[in-house]
């Protein structure tokens, strides 16, 4: 994209994307951004010890608060520079840090993913991947703006000027938006992107949440992705759909919508499988992840695959069109950080290719009743799975999972902590 600018009040938003997967940085006006383009700009390494309430992680003893916040060396990608539609002049990037020594920084979640794929490229295969994403949409009065009726054309007419909008923040973005519907769920739309190959489908992920916020925000609305925002509906995901390839040609694709699974497909759903409990921190990271997961609202609770079997935690899909066959995860929540979702499946997918592992049966009719053990079903347990997956921890990169463990344990730690209306409504009078 040409770096050239308008007249006006233009910045450049340099953007490095945090542990929780929003994106974090600063606002450089052109000249400052081309010196940065050749020579690298600073910001503080505090951006990688921050919880999702801005308050600095203390128990980060190489970085952060507790050893004064020094600067990281940030270098823009300038192949992300892209348009923001809604704040014209303005432009975003985004960025790779690097510790003040040169080394890279291993904690950054767009380099995690990048680790990754070249570990899948050693393999010799390609990832394209794309992620759907379930979100909420409330009105300036805080009322949901749709009453909850899945696929519903009459409702997703009343999202005209919001979409209008949307669909031409993307295109400034370079973001496929390829389809919208209504969800079962009042406010909720599902959003799905084009599939993209490599770091690209990460970076439309985050761009894409940036996007909905700021769009929805200049409208007078808000848009969230929580994974659950009221206890009896549906929750919000962000499904993520994954194929190998090899050039041109789509490894996972048979002859025709029913013939079997080559190798490739079977054991990269194998690898997905095994490593799922321990994913599950990476794709449900949150105390509220887990109020999504609950038998009955198309979430995933155990480590089930089948073929378009959206009750199990992966659905392989076939098609008359070759590039279409693929399989679609489904245990990630729409909180999860997008790099950090593709990373977890990349690697698991990737162990199960190397080691020519093979699934269980495929499940027919409803995952919730077969009898397989369930996933983690709280943060703490994923907690737990993740750090005892030395497979998984390795190929994210040790010290990047010991950095994330402890970002998680300091969210339990708050929790733990807390004490909510719930508790003092249901156990006041009683004990």
């Amino acid at each position: 994209m040409s770096r050239t600018y308008p007249s006006g009040e233009e910045f450049v938003l340099l953007a490095i994307p945090d542990v929780n997967g929003s994106i974090r940085g600063k606002a450089l006006r052109p000249d400052a951004f081309e010196s940065a383009v050749k020579h690298g700009t600073v910001m503080t390494d505090l951006i990688l010890g921050l919880d999702p309430v801005d308050t600095p992680i203390g128990d980060y003893e190489r970085f952060g608060i507790r050893t004064g916040a020094a600067d990281l060396i940030v270098h823009p990608d300038v192949e992300t520079l892209r348009e923001l539609a809604w704040r014209p002049g303005w432009r975003v990037c985004l960025a790779t840090p690097s510790w003040p020594d040169g080394s890279p920084c291993d904690f950054a979640t767009r380099e995690v993913l990048r680790r990754v794929l070249a570990g899948v490229e050693e393999l010799g295969y390609e990832v394209l991947s794309a992620i759907e994403y379930e979100i909420r949409i409330w009105d300036a009065q805080e009322q949901p703006t749709s009453s909850g009726i899945s696929y519903s054309l009459s409702e997703i007419g009343g999202y005209d000027r919001f979409l209008d909008e949307l669909v031409r923040a993307l295109q400034g973005l370079g973001i496929e938006l390829s389809a919208v519907h209504t969800e079962a769920g009042p406010g909720l739309v599902e959003l799905n992107l084009g599939a993209r190959r490599g770091l690209a489908a990460a970076d439309d992920a985050v761009l894409l949440k940036f996007g909905v916020k700021r769009v929805a925000a200049s409208m007078g609305l808000r848009a969230s992705f929580l994974a659950k925002t009221a206890p009896g509906e549906e929750g919000s995901s962000g499904h993520v759909h994954l194929s190998c390839w090899q050039g041109g040609t789509n490894a996972f694709a048979a002859g025709g919508p029913e013939e079997p699974l080559p190798p490739v497909f079977t054991s990269a759903i194998a690898g997905v499988l095994e490593h799922l409990p321990a994913a599950s921190l990476l794709l449900n990271p949150t105390i509220n992840s887990y109020k999504r997961l609950v038998p009955g609202w198309f979430a995933p609770i155990n480590a089930t695959w089948g073929y378009d079997n959206r009750s199990c935690a992966v659905r392989a899909i076939r098609s008359a069109r070759l590039e279409l066959w693929r399989f679609e995860c489904r245990r990630p929540g729409a909180d999860a950080n997008p790099y950090l979702a593709l990373a977890a499946i990349g690697a698991s997918a990737a162990d199960g290719i190397r080691k020519g592992a093979n699934p269980p049966e495929p499940i027919v009719g409803d995952a919730y009743a077969a009898a397989v053990p369930e996933l983690p079903a709280s943060l703490e347990s994923a907690l737990h799975a993740f750090q005892t997956d030395d497979v998984l921890l390795e190929s994210l990169g040790k010290d990047f999972g010991d950095y994330f463990a402890t970002s998680r344990a300091w969210e339990l730690k708050a929790w733990r902590e807390t004490v909510t209306d719930w508790e003092r409504a249901r156990y006041d009078r009683s004990v």
